[in-house]
């Protein structure tokens, strides 16, 4: 049996995708959705390019990385193999200002926009033979000094501001509720209808990131269309 270095089976690795896939379209269709309305996010940090290459050979197209040259290997590594080409790459860590082109040259989507500088940067270094790098703005729905985001207040702001970058396609939202906020989900889901209704022409608007293995259920409940699983699928981390 193939192993990889963190001493699970291609067999267990499968059977866990498969588990939380299911998970996900019983979800769907128990909340009145489609089964296929909300994308699996695989968020393989910490794990080697050849578990990814095992579940992209499967099927499973949507990856998420927070550590940029380690994911940056990943990419080259896969690049070369035919699965690889399927593959949709997320980045999904803090964005500083010296690692925007790389994120901007190598990535699908990147899922924690905040502020128009990084928004900027990555417009500006998104290469023309690509197309436009999707985006979501990471909203930080409970105003936690800890994490990461923009407030809810500003929001519509750096809405209108990214909206007018050539080379980004802005999608959504992205949040890390605090677990004790249980109203979370809800509220961001209503601030992204208000945005769809206050700027019609947004086009690609139809994204909101939001659950993890804990939480996924109530995430799609509240009209999340993509969540994101790591030790669910690929075990705990290193």
């Amino acid at each position: 049996m193939n192993k990889t270095e963190n001493n699970m089976d291609n067999s267990s690795l499968i059977d866990n995708w498969q588990q939380v896939s299911k998970q996900i379209h019983q979800t769907s269709d128990l909340a009145g959705r489609q089964v296929d309305s909300v994308v699996l996010l695989a968020v393989s940090k910490t794990k080697p390019a050849d578990m990814i290459s095992a579940l992209a050979q499967k099927g499973q197209r949507h990856f998420g990385e927070n550590y940029l040259q380690e994911a940056l290997e990943k990419i080259n590594t896969l690049k070369s193999q035919p699965e690889g080409e399927g593959i949709v790459w997320h980045y999904i860590g803090s964005i500083q200002r010296n690692k925007t082109r790389d994120i901007a040259e190598s990535f699908d989507w990147v899922q924690t926009v905040e502020r128009d500088i990084i928004a900027k940067r990555l417009n500006d270094q998104r290469p023309t033979e690509l197309p436009p790098l999707n985006v979501l703005i990471q909203l930080n729905i409970d105003n936690e000094q800890s994490k990461s985001g923009c407030l809810p207040e500003q929001l519509l702001e750096l809405v209108t501001t990214i909206k007018a970058y050539e080379r980004l396609q802005l999608r959504g939202l992205m949040i890390i509720p605090a677990k004790s906020d249980t109203g979370a989900f809800a509220r961001t889901k209503q601030l992204f209808e208000e945005v769809k209704e206050k700027h019609p022409e947004l086009n690609g608007w139809d994204t909101l990131s939001m659950g993890m293995s804990g939480d996924m259920t109530e995430a799609i409940a509240n009209g999340s269309t993509m969540v994101r699983v790591g030790t669910g699928i690929f075990g705990a981390r290193a």
